[in-house]
């Protein structure tokens, strides 16, 4: 199961990743916004990455107008590591060598199609469990 969540900035690239979803028979979890209407990010943010922490959703993807301030949110939670991506490339690299939980993205900054295709890499992609990654992973856990 996914988690995603959004605020009224990534609304719409929200619904546009729902409907692939839905299209793909991916199995997801919506935790709001639900609505245009102005709102924060941190809330969404806390939902998904409290729900990966737990185990309730194995990877999350969060939109907000940047990404930026939904991605800091959501690497408050111990555990997450959650990444802001707006190229292909990132999303397999982050997944290759971070093991990232979180797939972070702007709503004003990433066109739909790309969009998808970042989703796809970022869920598509396995960490490759090389020592040097885990070492590094290690130690930033060190740090929560």
């Amino acid at each position: 199961m996914i988690g995603i969540g959004s605020d009224h900035g990534g609304f719409d690239l929200k619904r546009e990743i729902i409907k692939h979803f839905e299209e793909n028979n991916i199995q997801y979890k919506d935790f709001g916004t639900y609505s245009e209407e102005s709102t924060d990010y941190p809330i969404y943010g806390k939902k998904v990455a409290k729900a990966v922490v737990s185990g309730e959703c194995e990877k999350g993807i969060l939109i907000c107008g940047t990404g930026i301030g939904i991605s800091i949110t959501a690497n408050k939670i111990k555990g997450i590591r959650a990444a802001l991506c707006h190229d292909v490339f990132s999303a397999k690299a982050t997944r290759l060598h971070n093991n990232a939980n979180i797939l972070a993205m702007g709503g004003r900054v990433v066109g739909a199609g790309l969009a998808l295709e970042i989703v796809d890499a970022f869920l598509n992609t396995e960490f490759s469990n090389d020592e040097r990654h885990i070492r590094r992973i290690n130690m930033i856990e060190k740090n929560e």
